[in-house]
């Protein structure tokens, strides 16, 4: 065999199994039909959020003399944050590159497509056909946008990576979903000026958030002059006249309206074809891979990781089921992925930050738990830096003080759900939060005192 391990996909899951690999004396390769880095480094998590910090950095020079500074908003200058966000990912893709030339891991740039189990043939950019063996496969070709039917081909109707290389800010936009990308699209175009419209088909934004946060980001949403439709389906996008007209329908109402811009984000399906996954009888559904806890498909020396085999559709599960695949390759005894333990982050404005059930979720199982929610407005560094609005929401199991979940909104909640990740993974219970030293003054303190709340011991509220 040419290899120990070969991955197919170099996104955050691929490079990190990669490197493990390699790390732990295996003979490792990895195929890249695109850039290194996959859709995450290169158009997703990381030039998202680059456009978000120059929405955030407008929003405080906006609101400068509430920190004693008098200033003046300049123009903004769209193609100068677009140069900005795509250097910092072509930085980051050259990290990765440097990272598995390290590591010894070979590259090969094309795309690949099973010609048995242990074995891939890959076609490259020339059309040249290579073909290479290896005892084990790790399938991490990550996942594209879900495509609506119906929906005209236009420059006008933007996915992810048209949005994140626009020339000018549209006047009035439609994002169409608003679940992670579509909230954080929203979020900064409606900071850097246009006339926003999110819709959602489910009875709230956000919809996979407890109702408190959901229902708290949807305020903030409202009062920044967004318009929200919840319960409503598009029924249908026509391009006339440089405009896209679109129809939105409810149980009870239809409703038109024109728009320069669309952003559809509806969820994301895996890129499961043209790797011949038929002819060696790898088990798919609903357009993606079928694994275990362990990442392993129905065939033996294949897994599958990443947003290709399963939800939740997040970088830090890719990479951490890499890691897993890599060590179990190598021999090693691994844990099995929980779900309940994967945080999620959404950087919107307010941030969004949750782990574990949300409050519904834990009626809906018969569990008897109590609930402690503490405002940033009552944490002093949050007042300090102009971060009073959100909260901290801890959900604990009665009889054993174990978290059940957490829920987190305002800014900085995603540098702190972290903590929760920690406590379910160590199984810290609520005791050993209450007697917990936290800094002060430190944001960090509001989860102190959220748990605290469950039990009415809070001091500051």
């Amino acid at each position: 065999m040419d290899f120990d391990l070969l991955i197919i996909g170099s996104g955050p899951g691929g490079y990190v199994a990669a490197i493990r690999g390699a790390q732990l004396g295996l003979k490792v390769a990895i195929i890249e039909k695109e850039a290194l880095g996959g859709v995450c480094l290169n158009w997703g998590c990381i030039p998202t959020k680059s456009f978000l910090r120059s929405a955030e950095v407008l929003k405080l020079i906006k609101a400068s003399e509430k920190y004693g500074i008098k200033s003046e908003v300049g123009n903004i200058d769209i193609s100068e944050v677009v140069k900005r966000s795509r250097s910092i990912a072509k930085r980051l893709s050259s990290g990765v590159e440097y990272l598995l030339k390290k590591n010894k891991v070979e590259i090969f740039i094309g795309e690949a497509s099973f010609k048995s189990s242990k074995s891939i043939q890959i076609k490259s950019r020339n059309s040249s056909i290579k073909e290479i063996a290896s005892k084990n496969i790790c399938i991490a070709t990550g996942g594209r946008p879900r495509i609506i039917s119906g929906v005209p081909n236009s420059s006008n109707i933007w996915f992810y990576k048209e949005a994140l290389q626009v020339d000018k800010i549209p006047r009035r936009l439609l994002v169409v979903g608003s679940g992670a990308i579509g909230v954080e699209f929203a979020s900064f175009f409606s900071q850097m000026g246009s006339d926003v419209s999110l819709l959602e088909a489910k009875p709230n934004i956000l919809p996979n958030e407890d109702l408190e946060i959901s229902n708290f980001v949807e305020k903030q949403f409202l009062n920044r002059g967004m318009k929200v439709f919840k319960n409503h389906s598009l029924e249908s996008l026509k391009e006339k006249e440089g405009v896209v007209e679109a129809e939105l329908k409810s149980k009870d109402r239809t409703l038109n309206f024109e728009f320069e811009k669309v952003i559809l984000a509806v969820g994301i399906v895996g890129n499961i074809e043209n790797l011949n996954l038929e002819g060696i009888n790898i088990n798919c559904s609903n357009g993606s891979i079928v694994v275990d806890e362990y990442c392993k498909t129905n065939v033996d020396n294949i897994y599958a990781i990443g947003d290709v085999a399963s939800p939740p559709w997040l970088a830090h599960k890719a990479s951490h089921e890499g890691i897993s695949v890599a060590e179990q390759v190598a021999g090693l005894n691994v844990h099995s992925i929980k779900k309940d333990r994967i945080p999620s982050c959404t950087y919107c404005d307010p941030e969004v930050a949750s782990i574990g059930l949300t409050e519904k979720e834990a009626i809906e199982k018969g569990l008897e738990f109590k609930v402690g929610l503490f405002p940033f407005s009552a944490n002093g560094k949050a007042l300090a830096m102009g971060y009073e609005n959100g909260f901290i929401k801890t959900i604990i199991q009665k009889d054993t003080g174990e978290f059940l979940g957490v829920h987190m909104v305002g800014m900085g909640v995603t540098e702190l759900i972290h903590n929760y990740a920690l406590a379910k993974e160590a199984e810290i219970i609520q005791e050993n939060i209450e007697n917990t030293i936290f800094p002060h003054p430190t944001l960090s303190e509001a989860i102190h005192e959220s748990v605290l709340k469950a039990s009415d011991k809070e001091i500051h509220i």
